[in-house]
């Protein structure tokens, strides 16, 4: 990289903190460093032109658990875990609110639904309605959050669909408008976000970390965070982190549609909602997830044919459509859906794992690792 004096002496001198990934943990990071040191130098590295992995390129849901989802976890793992996880959700949610505000991310509390055509599969939610309601009640604060919306159903639209499931407190963002504001605060505090630069590798030595691009170029910075979520492995293999992709289409404007809200599907795996009078539509990972469990931002047949059927068949049955758009995004999972916040080595720490709810947990997680690396 051939820079000038004046490029090495503005951005890549006396670096404080750097953080690698400009999604919402890696923003939240580097505003919560500067607001807790204003004269720390922070610099914010990203591959992409844009944020490259899930802050851009999700589905805009503000949700923190449909009930088949949480189902399947308490089967997995402990109320308590479950529990604690939930409260970072919604903690992570409120936080975002409170530093972007409703407005500028078209915050729209709309509600949030699971629709079912397997009965087995609603008769077991159904039942533990009350047990939920029970735990988000002790563990957020919130009463009544789910119950039976059968009644919605034929206002929809929807075909095959005979149950339905609401959650009053979930909403939806513009997430292109929800990342822009946050690279504005960034903007404003001082921090610098320089995109186009993919790291490496990185070397820690006794004073500082040396950070290595793939330009050959190198610099030195005193911290650094690791916030690149499910493309964490590729600096960090030592950590349980995979690459799960999420594929996702977009219809065209579609006349007088039915609905408003966020919908979950086939225990999360489907999940569409509404924007600017269109259906966004994504999911189907659970039909290929081998294939899925890649870095490759691409789509494939096997994906969008099974969104396109869903799409057909039960959101706008006997109605013409018009893809408009179909792109993918990379999350990052793990044997567990905790998220992985820790100090890697004395210089070095991370904040990755989101497990497909970067958006509900990410800006407190971010908050958390730069207490971590400020404390």
């Amino acid at each position: 990289m051939n820079l000038s004096y004046w490029e090495l002496q503005t951005y890549f001198k006396n670096i404080d903190l750097t953080i690698i990934g400009s999604g919402i943990v890696g923003l939240t990071a580097a505003i919560e460093s500067k607001k807790k040191s204003p004269l720390l130098k922070v610099i914010v590295l990203e591959r992409g032109i844009l944020p490259s992995g899930a802050s851009t390129k999700n589905a805009g849901f503000s949700c923190f658990g449909s009930v088949s989802e949480l189902l399947s976890d308490l089967k997995k793992t402990s109320e308590n875990e479950v529990g604690a996880l939930l409260e970072k959700r919604w903690k992570g949610l409120e936080k975002l609110r409170q530093t972007i505000g409703d407005i500028p991310m078209d915050y729209f509390q709309n509600g949030g639904f699971e629709v079912f055509n397997d009965e087995v599969l609603y008769a077991e939610c159904e039942a533990k309605i009350p047990y939920l309601n029970e735990l988000m009640h002790r563990q957020l604060g919130l009463k009544e959050v789910y119950r039976v919306a059968h009644d919605k159903i034929a206002d929809f639209g929807f075909a095959q669909v005979p149950f339905m499931i609401e959650n009053s407190f979930e909403g939806q963002i513009n997430t292109g408008k929800m990342m822009n504001r946050l690279i504005q605060i960034a903007h404003e505090l001082g921090i610098v976000v320089l995109n186009g630069l993919e790291v490496t590798s990185t070397q820690e030595n006794e004073k500082n970390v040396v950070v290595h691009l793939t330009n050959g170029f190198s610099f030195d910075t005193n911290k650094l965070i690791v916030a690149t979520n499910g493309f964490a492995k590729q600096l960090l293999p030592e950590l349980d982190v995979q690459p799960a992709r999420a594929q996702v289409l977009i219809t065209e404007p579609i006349p007088n549609l039915k609905f408003e809200g966020t919908f979950h599907y086939d225990e999360g795996y489907y999940y569409f909602r509404n924007i600017d009078q269109r259906i966004l539509l994504g999911g189907a990972r659970n039909s290929d997830f081998k294939g899925e469990e890649t870095y490759a931002m691409e789509i494939t047949s096997t994906i969008q044919n099974k969104l396109e059927e869903l799409l057909s068949t039960v959101i706008l049955p006997n109605q013409s459509y018009e893809i408009s758009h179909r792109w993918s995004g990379i999350m990052g999972v793990g044997e567990t859906k905790t998220t992985i916040v820790k100090q890697i080595s004395k210089n070095v720490f991370c904040a990755v794992r989101m497990g497909g709810m970067g958006v509900a947990i990410g800006s407190l997680i971010g908050s958390e690792v730069a207490t971590m690396a400020y404390e």
